[in-house]
């Protein structure tokens, strides 16, 4: 999450997951990751989190938060952007790959741990 940004709302978020052919997935990671870092200190991140499955090495799960459409779209034009873009497509063989964007227009906090006596 981006230090300036902690008390944003999130008006876009994506969620994504990405299986991956298991000889490209240090390629896909090599690529994610400077990404990754370079989005979580863009305005307007509030949280970006690419994280490999816990059961399944060669699944990735992506979950983005931004604090408005503009933020969003300046991610997606970003060069660190396009960079990992341009390297998953012509290097990865993505095996399935599932993406959504959601514009948010009303949140609830979820916290059940009020449920545990």
């Amino acid at each position: 999450m981006a230090d300036h940004d902690k008390t944003l709302s999130t008006e876009v978020t994506v969620s994504a997951y990405y299986r991956v052919h298991p000889e490209d997935r240090r390629a896909f990671i090599d690529a994610v990751i400077p990404e990754m870092t370079a989005a979580q200190k863009m305005p307007g991140c509030v949280y970006y989190a690419f994280a490999q499955d816990l059961t399944d090495p060669n699944t990735f799960h992506l979950l983005e938060g931004w604090a408005d459409q503009d933020a969003y779209e300046n991610h997606e034009e970003a060069e660190s952007f396009l960079s990992a873009l341009s390297t998953v497509v012509k290097t990865v063989r993505i095996l399935h790959r599932e993406g959504v964007r959601y514009d948010i227009a009303r949140m609830h906090i979820d916290d059940p741990r009020g449920k545990v006596s």
